[in-house]
């Protein structure tokens, strides 16, 4: 379950065509859809975390700064108080 978690956030196929035989191998196709199931919830709790403003740890803050600079993404709330 460990590498199928894994291989679901990396970028590589064949991880995680591998990752999801070996479940089915072990535990059967149901076990499979449970843990994608699973997994697609916890991403949608993400983004409803991010949505309602839930505050962006430390270290995601860190990783994240040239990527939000990029895009732009600090300036929503001041863009929002401006246009209400």
């Amino acid at each position: 379950m460990i590498e199928f978690a894994e291989a679901i956030l990396g970028g590589d196929d064949a991880r995680l065509a591998r990752s999801r035989a070996a479940i089915v191998a072990a535990m059967g196709t149901a076990a499979l859809v449970d843990a994608a199931g699973i997994a697609g919830l916890f991403n949608a709790i993400d983004r409803v975390a991010d949505a309602t403003g839930a505050p962006l740890e430390d270290a995601k803050a860190a990783d994240t700064a040239s990527l939000r600079d990029a895009i732009g993404i600090d300036s929503f709330n001041a863009t929002r108080a401006r246009l209400e």
